[in-house]
């Protein structure tokens, strides 16, 4: 219901700082679920983050980014904190975090080539832990960037050849542009 969401957006604004990371980050992922616009209030959580980014975890800062990407509402400050965060983080991050942190970035629009150059490192480190959607996510991410990382790709490219019976049609079809974008040559890949 659209009135409740507007009436739970007003609450939740006058209430922002008695919540916590995961409070925040759960009510924007929320917004962005439901497709339903709260400028004010992605601003208001943008702000307040930004002020609270010592207290997010890597889960907490991954979903607020993707929730942002989701409801295309686009807070430069809010991502480049961050991302500063993000770097100090990485070592928590699953695979699933790394995908959508990259996913979000690259769907916004935000630049932050010290952040995919830290989660190129940190995603070879985890690669076997990457499902099909991380694959294809985060490879399109870095096409959709023009963010190069042979060593990623040549790694994804091992990851996704193991696990090409798990990709649906959308992860394939994500995955092949995202090689064909950037120009990384994966005959073995695309072979298979």
């Amino acid at each position: 219901s659209p009135k409740l969401f507007d009436a739970i957006s007003k609450r939740a604004t006058e209430r922002l700082g008695t919540l916590s990371s995961q409070g925040i980050a759960n009510i924007v992922w929320a917004y962005a679920k439901v497709g339903h616009a709260s400028p004010e209030l992605f601003d208001a959580i943008s702000h307040k983050t930004i002020k609270k980014i010592d207290t997010f975890n890597a889960q907490s800062l991954a979903n607020t980014v993707l929730a942002y990407a989701k409801a295309g509402h686009y807070s430069p400050k809010l991502f480049d904190a961050i991302s500063y965060k993000a770097m100090d983080e990485l070592d928590t991050f699953t695979s699933q975090e790394i995908a959508n942190t990259v996913w979000a970035y690259a769907k916004i629009g935000h630049s932050s080539p010290k952040l995919f150059l830290a989660i190129s490192y940190k995603a070879i480190e985890k690669i076997d832990t990457f499902n099909s959607q991380g694959i294809a996510n985060t490879v399109w991410a870095y096409a959709k960037k023009r963010f190069t990382s042979p060593e990623l790709f040549d790694a994804f490219s091992q990851r996704a050849m193991k696990k090409l019976h798990t990709f649906n049609s959308q992860s394939l079809a994500n995955t092949v542009w995202a090689y064909a974008k950037i120009g990384h040559s994966s005959p073995k890949l695309f072979d298979a």
